[in-house]
């Protein structure tokens, strides 16, 4: 049995920025209590293709072991390493990534499968797509209480999810306002009161006609 579910997010920020974000996430010390959860994230292999110019990564990621305390004491550890791996496409705006568990294969199998793409109505926002499966090994063990464990892991791997995206938001505003802060300032523009301009321009038209009749009447004299 596998139990799966899918969910999606739309961030109202550019796929540029929240691409940039996403490597940010795991390194953001104000919020990194809210992704506790993670243990440690490393870099284990990053090249750029040759043909298509997509940067492909892949990360390992240490992550507290799922399913409740007495799964993680029959499994002999409390923790479970993941490996990530991502294709990020400039030219296509698209991202990519693939994670799945390297370790504790025997007892649960994760795969968790996500994307970054610019929005289909609105090319200034990013919809993210993220797509997990999870199955229990077939144990005679674990037969009875599979489908619970699976559930408990669905569960506990959405609430995650949620927090997750929370700190993306967070790191996506903190990107924006640098962003904001780096820009060139504005030229100043001209503003012209065309009520004062047009007042101007016919004062100095009334004091003309004036000195234009008088040299006019000077001149008969």
């Amino acid at each position: 049995m596998v139990a799966g579910y899918v969910q999606e997010h739309i961030y109202r920020h550019p796929w540029e920025r929240v691409t940039a974000a996403n490597w940010k996430k795991y390194a953001d010390p104000e919020h990194r209590p809210l992704l506790s959860h993670v243990v440690d994230v490393n870099i284990v292999n990053r090249s750029v293709d040759q043909e298509g110019g997509q940067l492909l990564t892949t990360r390992s990621i240490i992550v507290n072991a799922p399913g409740p305390w007495w799964l993680q004491r029959l499994m002999g550890t409390n923790v479970c390493q993941c490996l990530e791996e991502s294709i990020v496409d400039n030219g296509k705006r698209t991202l990519e990534m693939v994670t799945r568990n390297v370790t504790l294969k025997d007892f649960v199998d994760v795969e968790e499968k996500c994307s970054y793409l610019p929005h289909p109505e609105n090319s200034e926002w990013t919809l993210f797509r993220q797509e997990t499966n999870i199955t229990c090994a077939s144990m005679p063990a674990l037969k009875s209480m599979a489908a619970k464990i699976e559930q408990k892991c669905a569960e506990k791997f959405q609430q995650n999810s949620v927090r997750g995206r929370e700190v993306l938001e967070f790191v996506c505003k903190s990107l924006e306002r640098a962003e904001t802060a780096a820009a060139p300032p504005a030229k100043p523009q001209l503003v012209v009161n065309t009520q004062q301009s047009s007042n101007i321009h016919s004062h100095s038209y009334s004091k003309w006609r004036t000195f234009e009749r008088a040299e006019f009447v000077g001149a008969t004299l």
